[in-house]
């Protein structure tokens, strides 16, 4: 594995970017308009990039709210510019951009429009890996013709790769698995970014061994050991990474590209990409990064976060949690969740902390050391135990499922089939509540996925006054 670098076969790296979706996403609460990308998307599109990550997560749903930005008019725009570089998004299965599982009627028409607006690469996975929530995507993503990269999202059991649930065959099989079901390129997603150089070289090595498809690697900087392993990585046969221009790197993104391309320079594994280039998008990033300032997390001296080896908690969801303990009054409990996390977790069937189980696992934890255990529970936290976010890796305490599930309107018995399954079909119920607010199936969704605050960026784009009349363009 120590030659590859050295004297083994021509076999560049591809580099996928991640600059104009995680990039902003991890750092800046993916606050970055559209129109500070265009000035430098043509020379993006020049570079030689596998892919740009351009769309999905936060980016829908920040564009909308916070922006008073159309997400699919944002991806259209981007389109028109970059012409040679296929355009990839993070899907999250039945959640698709949302926070909840969808029917299979409202995911059916999101890729259907996410294809003819623009998406060539999704990037689909669900948050228990329960792989039946990724069928119905996978199913439109292959009509349209599109490419469906599966994505496994990789968790620990214990400090390193191995134990009970996370262990090596578990990610093996379900590589296989996701082969099987027709994916044309597996991702192993490592939200938290807790995956050890040794153990990356070890599983890359056995997933290559059992699929024959393209093998692509995302992981965050946050422990401090992205870097590291990316070149495990790269040594063990990689087929693509995620980087991201060094700006809008590191803390809790990316690894930088630029260090990467002076690494592996004149080595096999050199992807032949411009240097120079990249340093002048960079100055471009530095420059427009201070209208941004504000949205950094400046809390910490240190830029990595080695506490995540423990708590294994996402650095969004970490924000998510100060802001909650903020409100109430009682942010120095912060240590008292980190450790009910972990508990919590466990009585929770022990499912991989990225959106929305990030969010689900971590909200419960707050309301259990503020209030007491299951005192107060979350609608998602009833809706994941009774089964409609699918199969959680581990059982759920059962004493835990009694409590949570008490008065739940859908009944004490949870269901086992795919969660979808029990959910109607819910399009045309929307169509009729936002009636002429909605012009298009676009617009549709946005009122479909958000219903609130959907149907508000509607409202705002088309003139509508808070009672609903179309107000005058004078």
């Amino acid at each position: 594995m120590r030659d590859i670098l050295l004297d083994g076969p021509a076999s560049p790296i591809k580099i996928q970017d991640t600059t104009l979706r995680d990039g902003h996403q991890s750092l800046l609460a993916t606050r970055m308009r559209v129109e500070d990308m265009l000035p430098i998307a043509e020379k993006m599109d020049q570079i030689g990039f596998w892919a740009m990550e351009v769309w999905g997560g936060a980016t829908f749903d920040a564009a909308h709210r916070f922006l008073a930005e159309d997400p699919f008019e944002n991806l259209r725009t981007l389109k028109r510019i970059i012409k040679k570089t296929p355009l990839s998004m993070l899907l999250r299965g039945q959640n698709l951009v949302g926070y909840r599982n969808y029917p299979d009627d409202v995911v059916r028409l999101f890729v259907d429009k996410s294809c003819e607006v623009g998406i060539d690469i999704f990037r689909v996975f669900d948050a228990l890996n329960d792989l039946r929530n990724l069928e119905t995507c996978a199913e439109r993503i292959k009509a349209n013709g599109k490419h469906f990269q599966a994505a496994i999202c990789y968790s620990l059991t214990e400090q390193a790769l191995g134990g009970d649930v996370f262990n090596m065959n578990y990610y093996v099989e379900k590589a296989g698995a996701l082969e099987e079901m027709g994916a044309d390129s597996l991702c192993i997603k490592d939200m938290a970014g807790i995956m050890a150089p040794y153990d990356t070289a070890r599983l890359i090595l056995e997933l290559k061994q059992r699929i024959k498809i393209p093998l692509h690697l995302h992981t965050h900087y946050t422990s401090g050991m992205a870097s590291m392993t990316y070149l495990k990585a790269i040594e063990a046969g990689v087929d693509i990474i995620d980087t991201c221009l060094a700006p809008f790197a590191l803390r809790t993104s990316q690894p930088a590209i630029e260090p990467l391309v002076a690494t592996l320079r004149g080595t096999p594994r050199d992807p032949g990409i411009d240097l120079g280039a990249l340093l002048e998008m960079g100055e471009y990033l530095e420059a427009i990064a201070p209208k941004y300032g504000s949205h950094l997390a400046t809390n910490r001296l240190a830029v990595i976060d080695t506490a995540v080896l423990f708590h294994q908690v996402p650095g969004g969801m970490i924000s998510n949690l100060v802001s909650q303990l903020k409100q109430a009054k009682a942010l120095d409990r912060l240590p008292e969740v980190y450790a009910e996390i972990s508990v919590a977790r466990k009585e929770l069937g022990t499912p991989p902390l990225v959106t929305p189980t990030s969010q689900i696992i971590g909200v419960q934890a707050v309301l259990n050391v503020l209030r007491g255990k299951y005192k107060i529970v979350t609608n998602q936290v009833k809706d994941l135990v009774y089964g409609l976010y699918g199969k959680t890796p581990t059982p759920i305490d059962p004493e835990v499922q009694k409590q949570v599930l008490k008065n739940y309107p859908r009944g004490q018995t949870p269901v086992t089939g795919r969660g979808a399954d029990y959910l109607g079909p819910e399009l045309e119920g929307v169509r009729t509540k936002v009636g002429d607010l909605v012009k298009d199936d676009y617009d549709l969704l946005i009122c479909a996925l958000y219903p609130t605050t959907g149907e508000e960026f509607l409202k705002g784009k088309y003139g509508f006054g808070s009672e609903g009349e179309q107000l005058s363009d004078s």
